[in-house]
């Protein structure tokens, strides 16, 4: 598939004849601009036409025209004639070494076709839609089909298409580069979607050939196989209109936002225990979450990558949806058919690294392109890939292009940026001496702070209502905060810090539970300074972790009743909800991404109760505004007791403009009889919700109507005597009595 340099002076018995420097350039498949010698040129005694033709015995210009002479001892042929006796764009005829004709226009007949202020605003790092440009597109010239060929690559001598169309040789198509912009460019004649293609790359200075795909490729092979597929310039009926409209205008700081977190390649195989494609994971994926009442779908990674075991995190292809589940037009399909059912799609993207894999982005044409030159700049030793050097214009560029290629020509309702704190900080997971301190000698990546806020400024400028969230796991200030405030405008960020605390005080035995009660206060001190997830998320649940069932202390019985206190404690806690697959039912084992989930376990009454609890926890924080409207602020949270550590107690209000919901949570196996707690109004007190309820798996203890007391308590002049179910949480609402109303029986 590599075209060799000297191939042509190899078949002349290793001796180039004498000629003009620029054609032994072009035998040496060395030029950078093959248009000079390649194609027709005037001179005063007519026109002269050459082409490179490797493996042609003769070479014809038209059916009728004249024969074109072979170059001694080269691939070039050439034909002297005069200056209208062949049409502008003409047609190579010519025999191959095994006798078949072979015809083609000659794509050296065509002008440049990006225009000069395309070229600057990519040089500039502000070609929002530098994907329409760079890459592989049709493209019609003087009313002839063919592929528009783009790359960006400053540091290379010489660029070739090479594909099936011309047997993997460099020497065949060789690109024009576009003065000092880096970009080069090829319009190849009657060339249709499906052709696989890719770039050949001779670096300036060493001289070193490398085969890359396209950066900006649409669509690729399925693995193993790398190279990239031109995909046809056609628009996809959508009909999700009402869905972006509503999108455009909502109030989602407001709203309700669960998420079901989901890796397609494992969530659920065919009968032969084959990928599910893309519209058959449309049909039963929506289906299963509407079931269970979730708001989103996030997608791990689906962006072109070569390894299965990166689970996406190691992307070669930032503007195409893999081909393990189909192709781009079927993912479009995935996500029309989500919002035709209400249901939304996130997007986990990765611009904070990428792999080292031969054919893709690094040294790309020989040099650090992509990526800085210095390691300590350059490389992320835990991951064994390279990091973006966020500073240069292009490279910028290249990333927003991609994430507004998501949101444009997918529709999906944003993204979640992974590893945002790797990026932030210069020091990140290094040893002393491992980096180089910034500017000013501290340890922030001043590139990647305004890499990141461009990004979000852009793409909510772009696509109003798109959520841009951030994995971000240090106290970095102000992640979710404007811009124009010194924030770095993310619409939101994963609150990994209340995650680890409440799960490492969940795994401890309740008897121990009391020593560590502020795990699940302490929280609150910072709850309201982000707009915040909470996420329970695929990384909880492998390299050795545990699923979550198995994170959960005790016996059978305890483990799962832990479980459901954990989701309660979550879906009731300010924030939007995040969940992985598998979580809501009870994954018996760690996630493994090479299989299905364990769907068999949904015959055992404790995984179907989970289930079931999870289905009705996501009802119940949807059609209760007191625990969604103000996810996000001070005043939809009141502490009711935090205090109660002997007995490993919680009790808490949630509240909306008009509402509020009283829930109290007991961490411990032991019922708690007339356990009295403070409540803002006098009422009637209904438990709406139980995790201890028979039909989730539990043992049923609980409350039906409780009456308020003016007996003051914790603060608050009226009160209320519950029982506590065991390792359970409950939530109650009020119906408050009006003046002179007499008290409802219990």
């Amino acid at each position: 598939m590599n075209s060799t340099d000297t191939q042509s002076a190899n078949e002349a018995g290793g001796v180039l004849p004498q000629m003009d420097s620029e054609l032994q350039r072009i035998v040496l498949a060395r030029h950078h601009d093959p248009f000079a010698v390649l194609g027709r040129h005037r001179t005063e005694g007519g026109d002269v036409i050459r082409a490179i033709v490797p493996q042609a015995e003769t070479v014809r210009i038209g059916e009728r025209g004249p024969d074109m002479q072979r170059i001694p001892g080269t691939d070039v042929f050439e034909c002297h004639l005069d200056h209208d006796s062949v049409p502008e764009h003409y047609r190579l005829l010519w025999t191959d070494k095994s006798g078949q004709p072979q015809s083609h226009i000659d794509p050296y007949t065509f002008p440049p076709q990006l225009s000069d202020f395309d070229l600057y605003l990519f040089g500039e790092g502000k070609h929002w839609h530098i994907y329409r440009i760079l890459g592989a597109h049709p493209h019609t010239v003087d009313g002839i089909d063919g592929i528009l060929f783009a790359t960006w690559a400053p540091n290379a001598e010489r660029i070739s298409v090479v594909g099936d169309f011309n047997a993997w040789d460099g020497r065949r198509h060789p690109m024009r580069v576009r003065g000092n912009s880096g970009v080069w460019e090829l319009f190849i004649p009657e060339l249709e979607p499906g052709t696989l293609y890719k770039f050949e790359i001779r670096n300036r200075q060493q001289g070193t050939v490398l085969l890359k795909t396209d950066p900006y490729g649409r669509q690729f092979e399925l693995r193993p196989n790398t190279a990239s597929l031109v995909v046809p310039d056609r628009a996809y009926d959508w009909n999700d209109d009402d869905w972006m409209e509503h999108r455009a205008n909502r109030d989602w700081l407001h709203e309700p936002m669960s998420v079901y977190e989901v890796h397609l390649g494992s969530w659920r195989h065919d009968a032969e225990g084959e990928f599910l494609n893309y519209r058959e994971l449309a049909r039963q994926l929506v289906a299963y979450v509407k079931e269970q009442g979730f708001s989103h779908i996030e997608l791990l990674p689906i962006t072109e990558h070569p390894f299965d075991g990166s689970w996406g995190y190691q992307t070669t292809g930032y503007f195409a949806p893999t081909s393990r589940f189909g192709t781009p037009e079927d993912f479009r399909y995935f996500v029309d058919y989500c919002h035709q059912n209400g249901i939304g799609v996130f997007l986990d993207w990765v611009p904070a690294h990428f792999p080292k894999d031969a054919h893709g982005l690094a040294w790309f044409d020989g040099t650090p392109l992509y990526e800085h030159e210095d390691p300590r700049l350059g490389e992320h030793r835990d991951w064994g890939t390279l990091i973006y050097n966020y500073g240069r214009n292009e490279v910028r560029n290249f990333l927003i292009g991609s994430a507004l290629f998501w949101l444009e020509e997918f529709h999906l309702d944003g993204l979640r940026v992974d590893a945002v704190a790797s990026m932030l900080y210069l020091d990140y997971s290094r040893e002393p001496g491992d980096w180089i301190p910034n500017k000013y000698g501290g340890n922030e990546n001043l590139e990647a702070i305004a890499f990141l806020r461009e990004l979000n400024t852009v793409t909510h400028q772009q696509f109003p209502g798109t959520l841009i969230m951030a994995e971000e796991s240090t106290a970095w200030p102000q992640v979710t905060r404007p811009t124009w405030t010194g924030g770095l405008g993310f619409s939101m960020k994963w609150n990994m810090g209340w995650m680890h605390d409440t799960l490492l005080y969940m795994s401890k035995d309740p008897i121990h539970r009391h020593y560590h009660h502020d795990q699940l206060t302490f929280g609150l001190l910072y709850a309201f300074t982000e707009n915040f997830i909470l996420p329970f998320s695929h990384d909880e649940v492998v390299h050795g972790k545990g699923s979550m069932l198995q994170k959960m202390p005790g016996d059978d019985w305890q483990r799962f009743a832990n479980l459901r206190l954990l989701y309660t404690f979550m879906f009731t806690y300010p924030g939007k909800k995040l969940l992985f697959m598998g979580c809501e039912f009870g994954q018996g084992g760690e996630w493994n991404f090479s299989k299905a989930l364990d769907w068999y376990v949904l015959a055992y009454p404790n995984h179907s109760g989970l289930k079931q609890l999870v289905s009705d926890l996501n009802r119940l924080y949807r059609e209760n505004p007191a625990l969604h409207r103000f996810d996000f602020e001070q005043k939809g949270f009141e502490w009711i007791d935090c205090h109660d550590a002997p007995q490993s107690t919680l009790s808490y209000l949630r509240r909306s403009s008009d509402e509020f919901a009283v829930m109290v949570f007991n961490f411990t196996p032991v019922p708690r009889q007339n356990y009295r707690i403070g409540v803002p109004e006098p009422g009637v007190y209904r438990e709406i919700f139980n995790s201890d309820s028979r039909h989730y798996g539990g043992s049923n203890i609980g409350n039906s109507a409780v009456t308020t007391e003016a007996k003051e308590w914790m603060g608050r002049p009226y009160s209320i005597s519950l029982t506590l179910p065991p390792l359970a949480g409950i939530v109650l609402t009020c119906e408050v009595l009006k003046e002179d109303e007499p008290e409802p029986p219990e």
